[in-house]
């Protein structure tokens, strides 16, 4: 018969235990889970993808714009599993996430990140539509007659 937790036992780390440092990061419905290793060549896996193959140049540039901020580019390895909305939302949680676990690495680096807009979660999402109006807001055209 396997062993029950107690509710008093503290739960382990495993970033400590596997060597990487653990964030998460959001943007609209994108979520983007960001793995990081010290240590590294500067290589990055999205989804199991090289960076090259899952975004764009201009995307790319936003995703490494922490590393360059603190001068870690080709420093550190990071893998990172996003889930949900966009590629422009997806990339912009990748970055949030990076951001966080760069902090999580050496607090010295909150200042620049944090300068920069980095860890500020943008909550900007999508309105819902509302009863009787065409879009969140937009109504329908009125006629006299």
């Amino acid at each position: 018969m396997p062993r029950k937790a107690k509710i008093d036992e503290p739960k382990k780390k495993i970033e400590k235990k596997s060597g990487y440092l653990y964030a998460v990061g959001r943007r609209k419905t994108a979520i983007a889970k960001v793995r990081l290793y010290k240590n590294g060549k500067g290589d990055i896996l999205v989804n199991d993808k090289p960076i090259k193959e899952y975004f764009n140049a201009g995307l790319r540039e936003i995703i490494n714009a922490p590393l360059q901020a603190i001068g870690q580019l080709d420093k550190i390895d990071i893998i990172i599993k996003v889930i949900g909305g966009g590629i422009s939302g997806q990339a912009e949680a990748v970055r949030h996430g990076i951001s966080r676990a760069l902090v999580d690495l050496n607090l010295n680096f909150r200042k620049p990140l944090k300068k920069a807009g980095y860890l500020k979660r943008d909550a900007r999402a999508k309105e819902r539509k509302k009863p009787g109006l065409k879009r969140a807001r937009r109504a329908p055209q009125w006629s006299k007659r």
